[in-house]
């Protein structure tokens, strides 16, 4: 038995290692050792703006007026809008914009953001697809700053970078704090070569690429990416085109919609099982390290809880670990019962820290549970 708890403690504490901080320094070292250069260029294509949207008549005057101030040749864009199955005055609003570049379709029925997307596309005449989601806000010069780098022959995809704004609580502020920790590594994969997913806020991709998604897709941000670079073209990170979105200020407010993402993880390995394959993903080791091995953290944590429990006699280090473990935990939970303790950088981690993970777990049961997850 001792045996047995030696090989799980050390095995979960690997991965773990691996995952939050090998990963990310092998990557940082690759990108610094063997960065690979984009070609920019001043190209101006045609681009084709697709926006998938479900009730967002709170925000649909305030998209349409930020893609009109685009810093792009406006002869160069359409826009295309996909209403799946809005029940507010999402339809009516858009409908009432004097812009002949905008073409509204109306589905009356929900079926989820990838079969609206298969359509709107459909429709499009341009070189260059830019996907936005309806919330958030992207800079003037966002368009051109993607494009440029398909200038490049060797790129297909480029992702742009999401900011957080109205950062108030103890909780977004560690979720922001994880946010960046995650687009230090998309840097670094994209210096290096390729990412293995982009921001759904705010992408571009060659419309000759783009292969209709499979019925139900949550993570057309992971699945498209990952098919540009199946077809031998790299997805790389654009920093200077920037969108911004509003944290959730509160686990719960964050709880819906991670659990919906974390799941489309566990989704994806169902739609697209060649992305486990070493022989068909070109970006296999990258997939592995940053999205499994990320969804199995929950279960390597409690893995490494437990088993430096049973070991705790056997060595000083083994107590140290478990007692570390704790002491995490009993940070959050003293976090929830005093908010002003949030603040504090190491409570407004461990408690992001936790609740990320904890969302992963609850994730896995709802995937299980199959509950519709396409309909947002």
């Amino acid at each position: 038995m001792t045996h047995i708890a030696w090989l799980a403690c050390w095995a979960s504490a690997l991965l773990l290692a691996h995952v939050f901080v090998g990963y990310p320094l092998l990557m940082a070292l690759w990108a610094r050792l063997r960065p690979r250069p984009v070609a920019r260029g001043s190209w101006l294509p045609t681009v084709s703006i697709v926006v998938a949207v479900h009730d967002g008549e709170r925000y649909i005057r305030t998209k349409l007026a930020n893609l009109q101030g685009l810093d792009y040749p406006p002869e160069l864009i359409d826009i295309v809008l996909a209403c799946d199955g809005c029940h507010d005055h999402t339809v009516a609003i858009a409908r009432r914009s004097t812009d002949a570049r905008l073409t509204v379709l109306d589905f009356p029925n929900r079926r989820g953001k990838a079969a609206c997307v298969n359509d709107a596309v459909a429709l499009t005449r341009g070189e260059v697809l830019l996907m936005t989601d309806i919330r958030q806000r992207l800079s003037p010069c966002a368009l051109k700053e993607l494009v440029a780098n398909l200038a490049d022959p060797e790129v297909g995809a480029v992702g742009g970078e999401l900011h957080m704004e109205n950062v108030r609580t103890g909780f977004a502020q560690g979720v922001d704090f994880y946010w960046r920790y995650e687009k230090l590594i998309r840097h670094a994969e994209s210096t290096a070569g390729s990412m293995i997913g982009v921001t759904g806020a705010i992408y571009a991709i060659r419309r000759s690429l783009f292969k209709p998604l499979p019925p139900g897709t949550v993570l057309d941000d992971v699945l498209v990416p990952m098919r540009v670079a199946a077809q031998g073209k790299r997805v790389v990170f654009e920093p200077r085109a920037m969108a911004w979105d509003q944290p959730s200020q509160e686990p719960e407010a964050e709880r819906r919609r991670k659990i919906r993402t974390l799941a489309g993880n566990f989704q994806l390995l169902q739609l697209a099982p060649w992305l486990l394959s070493p022989f068909r993903n070109p970006l296999w080791f990258c997939f592995m390290s940053h999205k499994v091995l990320r969804l199995m953290a929950p279960w390597l944590i409690v893995t490494l809880f437990l088993s430096t429990g049973f070991l705790f006699n056997r060595h000083p280090m083994y107590a140290l670990a478990f007692c570390g473990l704790g002491l995490g935990a009993a940070l959050v939970g003293a976090a929830r019962v005093r908010p002003r303790l949030g603040t504090w950088m190491p409570a407004r981690i461990a408690v992001a820290f936790f609740y990320l993970n904890l969302f992963a777990a609850q994730a896995l049961l709802a995937f299980a549970r199959n509950r519709r997850l396409h309909l947002w």
